[in-house]
Parts: C-alpha cells; structure tokens; sequence
C-alpha cells in the first residue's frame, strides 16, 4: 500500500468546511497540522477535527517534517506569500482560488513549483462534476459541431443583502469581488472546454457601496457585478454575466450554440454551487432534452454539502501528481491562465477598451 501523505491546511474557514473533511476522507491524505494565526482558534479547530498539531506561522508549519503536502484556503491577498513559503520548503500545494493578486505573483509560483519538482494543484472544482464531464466530452465529440456562441450566465444571490457584514471581499486590494471568486472558476472552465481566449472586453460594477462593520458602514470598492465579452482563439463569440447581489438569480448556466446543436449545463441552486447540475442536449434543432450522465462519471460518494464530493476528486488529482512527479492540469499553470485573464479584465474596465490575451508559453 502506498504510503499516506502528510498534509497541513492553512487557513480555517473554507479550509475547516471542505480541505479538512475531504483530506481526512481520502484513503492517501492525513491531516497532520492546521495553521490559524490565534493559537487558540487553531487548537479549537484541531480539537474539533483530531489534528495532532497546530502552529501560528505557517514557517513553523513547513518544518515540520511530518508535512509533506499543504493546502491554503485563506483570502486572496495571502496566496502569494504563503504559497511561495510552502514551495520554497520543497513542499506540495493545493491552493485556492483566485491564484494571487496578479499574474506575475503566479507566474513566479509556477517557476518555484518547477525548480523544487513539486506538486501544484488549483482547486478548479468544475472539471471534477460528472455532469462537467460529460459536456467536455461531448464537446470532444463534435456534438455541437462549429461553435457559434458561448453564453455563461452565474448569476448568485450570495451577497445581494446589504446587510451583509464587510471584511475582505469587500476590498479590491485583498482580491476580494465576484471576479475573482467566481469568474476565476469561468476563466478556467473556458480554456478548458474551449480553448485559449484571443480578445476580452470587460465592465465591472459595485452596486452595494457600503456594509455594516462593528455599528458603521465601511466603503466597498470590490466588484459584485461582472460582465465580459470575449473572443476565442477559434474566433467563437462568448458573453459572460457574473453577479454576487442578484436576489433569485438564474444560478449558473452554460449554452454552448453550434451549427450542428445546442448544448446547456445548468443548476438553480443558491445554496450549493455544485449541487443540481442537469445537462440538456439537441441536435439539429430538436427541442432540448435533458441528457443522461453516464454512471461512470458518477461520483463514488456525495455528502450533504455538494462541494465536498468534487474536492475529493481534486485530492485525487493532487496525489496522482506527486506520484508522477509532474504538474498534470489543472495545476499551477492553469492557475496563473485564469490570473491573467483576471487582469486584463480589470485593466480592460479601467481603460474602457477591448485587449488583446497574450500567449502564455
């Protein structure tokens, strides 16, 4: 039997939720350690879990020998520092996303993950749901035949009341915004299925301007609201609407229009971002019917809380990697694809013009 690795998580919100669970449900991973930088906290969250130790700085918890491996899920605004002290110490990495806070911070955490030889992995969750699969491979097969437009509607009521309290989300600075927690996500789904992007046009808004911190309002400057036109490298037109403050939104819809059919992914679900996806096919302008995901694609397990069963997946991915000794996608490069596409969204909604996406070696 393989031997079992070693992993510490960093970060303890959805760190504590989905990494700690799914870690301790995969049959080759072992929580070790947990990093909160309040000790208590920590030991509060190891007891909970029965994580032998804790540590406050996560260069303590890199030296711990008994860490082979750790997983960061904490704001944005930490990815870069803390990723690349993990990586530095020769250790594997499971990072969240959005990567980091701007291309070049991810770039250089990809040269790091290269010259230690080590496993770095995104938690890009979609390529582990059946019901992605499926349409990926139906994609493959020529379903749709040419693409004649992409439309992508994810259109959540997460942060619609204004009653919601501030913290880091709020702030651009800290990553915080619907671009960078779900358009991340996008970026990465459509270089997957898709192809690379040729050209982006982009505008972002913040319709709740201020939220309630400690009895006062305090400024929002993060976007909530998202819209994107691309183009792909194929020429395919694609439209995008992202939004956090949409009360009964849609959910999260993607139809794919070519000249042979129509192809549409879909799931109402405001609670579960992953739950309750359904996929409908037509071909030569039948009406749409919804197509069966094939038992093999199934996941072995679910768990009440839809986001757990993929993530697992995901641990499955990272450990095939560190068996390999290779990046296999979606890894670290993926993750600094979808950090470019990031920037030049926000650059395109300053200077208010279409840019061209430069190719990434």
């Amino acid at each position: 039997m393989a031997e079992a690795i070693g992993v510490a998580v960093v970060g303890t919100g959805f760190g504590q939720k989905i990494h700690i669970p799914g870690l301790q449900a995969h049959h080759r991973t072992k929580v070790v350690a947990v990093y909160h930088r309040d000790r208590a906290e920590a030991e509060a969250v190891a007891r909970q879990h029965n994580i032998p130790q804790v540590e406050t700085t996560v260069d303590a918890i890199v030296a711990r020998p008994e860490v082979d491996a750790v997983t960061i899920a904490t704001p944005p605004f930490l990815h870069y520092t803390m990723a690349s002290t993990v990586l530095k110490a020769g250790k594997h990495l499971l990072l969240e996303k959005p990567t980091t806070l701007r291309v070049e911070e991810a770039e250089a955490l990809l040269s790091l993950a290269e010259t230690k030889a080590v496993a770095a992995v995104m938690d890009f969750e979609f390529r582990f749901v059946p019901a992605w699969q499926r349409l990926a491979e139906l994609l493959a097969e020529g379903y749709v035949g040419q693409k004649r437009l992409i439309k992508i509607d994810w259109l959540a009521s997460s942060r619609a009341n204004p009653e919601r309290g501030w913290n880091w989300y709020a702030r651009k600075d800290q990553g915080g915004g619907a671009l960078g927690a779900i358009g991340s996500h996008a970026f990465d789904y459509i270089a997957w299925l898709f192809g690379p992007v040729r050209r982006l046009s982009a505008q972002l808004s913040t319709s709740i301007t201020q939220r309630p911190a400690n009895g006062e309002l305090k400024p929002v400057d993060s976007d909530d609201t998202c819209t994107l036109m691309l183009e792909l490298a194929d020429g395919t037109p694609c439209q995008m609407t992202l939004s956090s403050v949409t009360y009964t939104g849609r959910g999260h819809w993607l139809e794919i229009y070519g000249e042979r059919g129509t192809l549409v992914l879909g799931s109402d679900n405001q609670k579960d971002y992953v739950h309750g996806f359904k996929l409908y096919g037509s071909q030569q302008g039948a009406p749409l019917a919804e197509l069966e995901i094939p038992a093999r694609l199934a996941f072995p397990k679910t768990y009440d809380d839809g986001r757990l069963a993929p993530f697992i997946r995901v641990v499955d991915h990272w450990v095939n990697c560190i068996d390999q000794e290779q990046l296999i996608a979606p890894s670290i490069q993926e993750g600094v694809y979808s950090q470019l596409l990031m920037d030049l969204t926000h650059r395109s909604h300053a200077e208010r013009r279409w840019l061209d996406v430069p190719h990434l070696p």
